[in-house]
């Protein structure tokens, strides 16, 4: 049921999508790019809240399978959980980039 339905959301967005790009050349696509921030940020936090719950998760069956291990499982999971936060601040900067051309 979900294969489906996601093509359907893509075949939409691609319909819709050469519309937003033209008129965003002509200076009349502010809406395209206010959605545009919008998904950019929405799909950053997304993925990083997604990828930190699994990250976490993990790390914490880690440590209670082996309660001597938490030292050398804690270092790099905070490590990742940085680096999976700074892809959630690229959006965000994309985000503001792109509100700045409205």
């Amino acid at each position: 049921m979900r294969t489906p339905v996601l093509t359907f959301i893509t075949f939409c967005v691609a319909l819709v999508a050469p519309g937003i790009a033209h008129a965003a050349v002509d200076g009349t696509g502010v809406l395209g790019i206010g959605i545009g921030a919008g998904v950019a940020i929405g799909l950053a936090a997304l993925g990083c809240g997604i990828g930190q719950g699994i990250a976490t998760g993990g790390a914490t069956q880690g440590i209670a399978r082996n309660p001597g291990a938490a030292a050398s499982i804690q270092t790099p999971m905070i490590i990742g959980l940085a680096l999976i936060e700074s892809i959630s601040l690229y959006g965000f900067v994309v985000a503001f980039l792109l509100q700045g051309k409205i």
